[in-house]
């Protein structure tokens, strides 16, 4: 039954992946006040990145992973992301990228994802990166080798807990000692802001159509 509703799943998806993408529209629903405000835009130091967005079927229902990045000297210390990270030159693409720092960072096999497609590059203004969520799922729930160098904690979510619109929130949250007037998604304890949040508000706009 659960493999059935995963399979149906995973076409639906890919269909909808195909068509034009709901991008700033769906962005905007979970940025924070500052992105727009300061007016900050890729320059020629602006450097490429992509996530893994990647599904699997658990528990009769449908799961993905984030993870909590850990506390460092850096933009994005203690934060809640999809795994992934920056380019590197001997990626042939982006897709590849997604695959190889998933694989670095949580352990996901590779070779069993099954990419079904891309969401909307997006900019990250603190750190200045283009990133490029890949979409993706597997046929099972990984084994998860997390590398303590960039994940703290791997939170499993299921697609319904996406889906509560009682989850969504705003408020100011503390970043490097500057408060930032953000909404979010409340996950396990977690609040899931930023890049991260509007990707997420992509992929539901998507489902939701």
């Amino acid at each position: 039954m659960l493999q059935t509703s995963f399979n149906a799943f995973t076409e639906n998806l890919q269909q909808r992946l195909q068509q034009p993408l709901p991008g700033e529209a769906a962005h905007q629903k979970m940025a924070s006040a500052a992105r727009y405000r300061l007016g900050i835009k890729p320059n020629e130091r602006t450097r490429r990145s992509a996530v893994l967005i990647c599904f699997y079927p658990f528990q009769n229902s449908i799961y993905l992973p984030l993870i909590l990045r850990p506390q460092y000297d850096g933009v994005h210390a203690g934060q809640m992301a999809f795994p992934g990270g920056r380019m590197e030159r001997f990626d042939e693409n982006l897709t590849r990228t997604a695959l190889r720092e998933s694989q670095e960072e949580v352990g996901i096999r590779v070779s069993d994802v099954k990419v079904l497609g891309l969401l909307t590059e997006l900019f990250i203004p603190p750190s200045n990166f283009y990133v490029q969520p890949v979409v993706g799922v597997l046929p099972y729930r990984p084994d998860f080798y997390p590398d303590p160098r960039e994940v703290e904690a791997i939170v499993e979510v299921d697609l319904e807990t996406l889906l509560d619109e009682t989850i969504v929130g705003d408020s100011q949250i503390e970043v490097r000692g500057v408060l930032v007037d953000a909404p979010f998604y409340q996950i396990q304890g977690h609040r899931v802001w930023g890049a991260t949040a509007m990707m997420i508000s992509e992929l539901l706009m998507l489902l939701d159509a």
